[in-house]
């Protein structure tokens, strides 16, 4: 789950540093349990149903209503892929390395990573690479925090700003992403787990939950520590201002490094996730053969799909590259995409699973009231943000 902090979450949750300093830091605790309980649904179903999220969607509610979610998948993943890929080419750029070249080397890389590899090896990879995302807690011990501003400004909440709240939904939408359900309850039925796996699975997801809030949370303590106070106008729509804003504070050419390494980590394994995500989403709308341990040659489409993504979002951004202002306003579109992505899985809970595992009592309506205040505050703060309202 560390592919949920992918580049788009490190520009918001820096973003959210700069402008409001900690206001926004109680947030990322909050989305703790919130992120917790949407994965584990989908770890639940791919568990006990043993069917890709697209594909039960299909098999539930009919072929018109997995195209639609196909449809929202395929746009969350399209922004995802800029923003992992701008990642990429502002961390060359900051070496001297243009960003064709940059480019053009992780392309290969993510490539020979699927394509050379069965579910296992590409777990473990995606997992070594993810581990530099650990990184940003360098950065924010760096930083140098002073712990009662920390305090003082979680509690303080300007909800009447609009600002805020738009960057409110922004931080929703770098956590709940339609990507990652997709992508999680695929990667559970591909690995073929077992009802007995189950509650290893959910101590997984609980510590990936943790994890990638406090990454986030880490982030975000850095840039409101540092940056704020010195540059409270900075702009850090991309990773080189994020990181020439942070550079000074953080040792020189070491904190460099080690910011770096955190930027690489995060949108080299978001990447992957989310072009496998769709990969597998459109597969099992389609219904051609879609699995990491089929060889290239037997599943051509669904590996083809994967190789498009990839290649697609590496010269979408090397031929234009104003893309990677749109850091932010791809979070803000995740969340508005709340309604249908939490609507589905909530709705698969109740119909798809079996009578044993399926939501129902007290944790069902917890988890619509939930589901429901998440998806209200994202959708209100990307609306009003934009001046919709």
């Amino acid at each position: 789950m560390l592919a949920d902090t992918d580049v788009g979450s490190v520009i918001t949750a820096g973003q959210s540093g700069v402008q409001w300093g900690y206001r926004l830091l109680l947030l990322q605790f909050v989305l703790m349990p919130i992120l917790f309980m949407v994965q584990e649904l989908t770890v639940r179903l791919g568990i006990f149903t043993g069917r890709g999220h697209g594909e039960l969607i299909r098999e539930t509610f009919g072929r018109f209503w997995a195209i639609v979610s196909a449809a929202g998948l395929a746009v969350a993943t399209g922004g995802a892929l800029l923003t992992e890929f701008s990642g990429v080419a502002g961390i060359g750029e900051l070496y001297g390395v243009p960003r064709g070249i940059t480019l053009a080397l992780a392309a290969v890389a993510l490539l020979l990573v699927v394509i050379t590899g069965s579910y296992r090896r590409v777990e473990r990879a995606m997992i070594a690479i993810g581990l530099f995302e650990l990184a940003f807690f360098y950065v924010a011990w760096a930083a140098h925090p002073h712990v009662g501003a920390m305090l003082h400004g979680a509690v303080d909440i300007p909800f009447a700003s609009k600002g805020y709240v738009y960057l409110a939904a922004a931080n929703i939408g770098a956590v709940i992403m339609p990507w990652m359900i997709f992508y999680q309850q695929s990667a559970v039925a591909d690995k073929k787990l077992r009802p007995e796996h189950y509650a290893a699975a959910r101590w997984d997801t609980a510590i990936g939950a943790v994890i990638t809030q406090l990454v986030m949370a880490a982030v975000l303590i850095a840039c409101a520590a540092t940056i704020a106070p010195h540059q409270p106008n900075a702009s850090l729509d991309t990773i080189g201002e994020m990181s020439q804003a942070l550079t000074p504070f953080m040792g020189g050419t070491a904190g460099r490094l080690v910011f770096s390494l955190g930027v690489l980590g995060a949108a080299m394994v978001a990447a992957i996730v989310a072009s496998l995500a769709l990969a597998w989403g459109v597969g099992e709308v389609a219904g051609y053969r879609r699995s990491l341990e089929l060889r290239p040659l037997e599943a051509r489409w669904f590996y083809g799909v994967y190789a498009i993504c990839v290649v697609a979002g590496a010269v979408l951004v090397a031929f234009w590259p104003n893309l990677v202002s749109l850091n932010v306003g791809v979070q803000v579109m995740n969340a508005l995409l709340l309604p249908l992505v939490l609507g589905f899985l909530i709705a698969l809970a109740v119909r798809a699973l079996p009578d044993a595992h399926r939501l129902r009592g007290p944790y069902f309506w917890l988890v619509v009231v939930v589901a429901g205040l998440t998806t209200a505050l994202g959708v209100f703060g990307g609306l009003q943000g934009a001046g919709l309202f």
